[in-house]
């Protein structure tokens, strides 16, 4: 049984309260410029929001197996969405979170004026094209719908997947911003736009549907074996990160678990857990 603590309606609405709050801020107020304020008290266990899966499982490996051998307390606070973490991030309810990729940070703090930074990378979840109907790519013909994530960045990410599999066109240089009126020639297919959390429930209304890595682990599909198309790894630009408010960065803590996360012993449990359906993503640090 899981020990994280689980985020209820009421609590999601205590965070963002406390955020709308946060952000009418003055110039002179430091949350208002993404300063960090005190110093980390390193003795405090490190509180860190994440998506469940595959997240927060990561995260319970290091904390069972890793975490007390190199001195670090680590708290896990399980989010089911893919506003909070950042917003309970940037308010100071949580040390740092583990739960998304560059291009939808770079989106997330332009519009909510927040500070949240990467700090390394440690997965990949490949997207990827899922259908209970459907046995090929190919079968995906005029009159099927297919239902994307309504996400500014990984509607843009879904429908390039279609465009590279031949089943839409798009406009050409929108890359992962592309958006359903970018689509040049629809061929015929009509499109759901739905929050990401929620895609693989719709697989029994829809024909097809493009689902995150982590939600389709979730509904117990196996992106490996069960998508009919998947994302490649290579050159891939959406690894997952540790990420922290700018400033928080050299928290000795944080650096503690970013040494941890891409250690051979997480590598070899990404890859024995999730047998490609999630791949490591160790190397550079991500950029900021």
């Amino acid at each position: 049984m899981r020990k994280n603590i689980k985020i209820t309606a009421a609590a999601a609405a205590t965070a963002a309260l406390a955020l709308g709050l946060s952000a009418c801020g003055t110039d002179s107020d430091p949350a208002s410029k993404g300063e960090t304020g005190a110093k980390a008290d390193t003795s405090k266990a490190l509180v860190v929001a994440a998506s469940p899966t595959p997240h927060a499982d990561i995260l319970n490996y290091v904390k069972k197996n890793l975490a007390d051998k190199a001195g670090l307390k680590l708290e896990v606070k399980e989010f089911t969405d893919y506003v909070l973490p950042n917003t309970a991030t940037e308010n100071g309810q949580v040390d740092a979170n583990f739960f998304q990729h560059k291009p939808y940070l770079d989106d997330f703090n332009k519009k909510n004026k927040t500070h949240i930074v990467p700090v390394v990378n440690v997965h990949l979840e490949p997207l990827g094209l899922y259908s209970k109907k459907i046995k090929d790519v190919k079968d995906i013909k005029a009159g099927r719908t297919v239902a994307v994530p309504n996400d500014t960045t990984n509607e843009g990410r879904a429908l390039q997947l279609l465009a590279e599999n031949g089943l839409i066109t798009i406009k050409d240089g929108v890359g992962t911003n592309a958006k359903i009126s970018d689509i040049t020639d629809k061929k015929g297919l009509e499109f759901k736009e739905l929050e990401a959390a929620t895609v693989p429930r719709a697989l029994d209304d829809v024909d097809a549907a493009v689902i995150n890595g982590n939600y389709a682990i979730e509904a117990d599909l196996k992106p490996a074996q069960d998508s009919l198309v998947l994302e490649k790894a290579e050159g891939n630009p959406y690894a997952n990160f540790l990420a922290v408010k700018d400033g928080n960065e050299d928290d000795p803590r944080v650096q503690k678990l970013a040494e941890l996360l891409n250690s051979d012993e997480v590598k070899k449990f990404i890859e024995d857990t999730y047998k490609g359906s999630i791949v490591p993503a160790f190397g550079e640090p991500a950029k900021s």
